[in-house]
């Protein structure tokens, strides 16, 4: 994690300097419209439901638009000139998000309105946590300092905290554009009230559900989900993990645990090879398990939104997903 970092910084410093040289003035909007610039797809949807109709009257941009996660996620000197001069910047503020610093040190519009998503949600903000049988992150170097605390980045995939977070993105579209301030209340209310609609949905599921545990034969982003409704869950990798092989021993610990709990189903995300999946369920003594997929939306684009994905639409696929997981 600590050489991402470096390198992060040092392609950021790169980017930088081209920028500066190419042009001995700082760069300023191209028009008026409200300039919001958002890292994933969760914020870029929330801004679209608070704007409502006022969204074809801005410049709404998302950064993660080419399928590459938030863990991979290397800014371009477009990328840097967009957040330069935007009115409203959101991001996640995890340790994906190491580039932002210096990013925002460039900023050519000192009013620039900045929503850090873990700084939001405050002390509601998880750990990432190494649950029993899930490969464990490389151990630090003898020498090198004690790492910090990682917080789990996925934070989006809660509906409750969604709730919190469009609220805030509302408060700061209306500072930022107060002659709309009402409207992008109305329609924060609204979306809410669909949030919390759903939510209620997701409690119910669970509530009537079978088992009360997921396997997962892959990475794990999910654990602000599985938390509010009260799941337990094992998997191969910790959310933020850039692992893609399992050891043997992961792979029979979860086929044990798909055997002892009786579950029908293994989880994977979007976009995921499913050989681990397959191999947990070779080893089980079934051999008979379904393979699921669920979204984290991680990789989410811009050609989805204009084929109708949405955060609730997706929130609701997924429902379907962890129902038929726990029966």
């Amino acid at each position: 994690m600590k050489l991402k970092k470096i390198l992060s910084f040092i392609i950021l410093a790169s980017m930088v300097v081209a920028s500066l040289s190419a042009c001995s003035t700082p760069s300023k909007k191209k028009s008026d419209k409200l300039k919001i610039v958002t890292t994933i797809f969760p914020e870029y949807d929330w801004v679209n439901v608070v704007l409502g109709d006022k969204a074809d009257d801005a410049e709404i941009i998302m950064l993660l638009d080419n399928g590459v996660d938030l863990h991979s996620f290397q800014p371009t000197a477009a990328d840097i000139a967009n957040i330069a001069d935007c009115d409203v910047f959101i991001y996640v503020g995890g340790e994906s998000d190491g580039w932002v610093a210096d990013a925002l040190s460039e900023a050519t519009n000192k009013d620039m309105k900045v929503i850090n998503l873990l700084d939001v949600l405050g002390d509601s903000v998880k750990e990432e946590e190494t649950v029993e049988g899930m490969e464990g992150e490389e151990e630090e170097e003898e020498g090198e300092e004690e790492e910090e605390v990682e917080y789990d980045e996925h934070v989006w995939l809660s509906l409750r905290n969604a709730e919190v977070l469009v609220k805030e993105i509302s408060n700061v579209l209306g500072e930022v554009d107060p002659e709309n301030k009402d409207t992008y209340t109305k329609n924060a209310d609204a979306y809410i009230e669909k949030l919390d609609s759903l939510d209620n949905d997701y409690k119910i599921v669970v509530d009537n559900a079978t088992y009360k545990t997921v396997v997962f034969g892959d990475r794990f982003p999910f654990r602000y989900l599985v938390d509010d409704y009260g799941l337990s869950y094992y998997a191969a990798f910790v959310g933020c993990s850039a692992e893609t092989e399992a050891s043997f021993e992961t792979v029979v610990f979860l086929a044990n645990k798909v055997d002892e709990l009786g579950v029908n189903n293994i989880l994977i995300i979007e976009n995921a090879n499913d050989d681990i999946a397959k191999t947990i369920i070779e080893n089980t003594e079934s051999q008979n398990q379904n393979i699921l997929t669920i979204n984290s939306m991680q990789g989410t684009t811009s050609k989805d939104v204009k084929a109708g994905a949405t955060y609730l639409s997706i929130m609701e696929e997924n429902l379907e997903v962890l129902e038929q997981a726990l029966n």
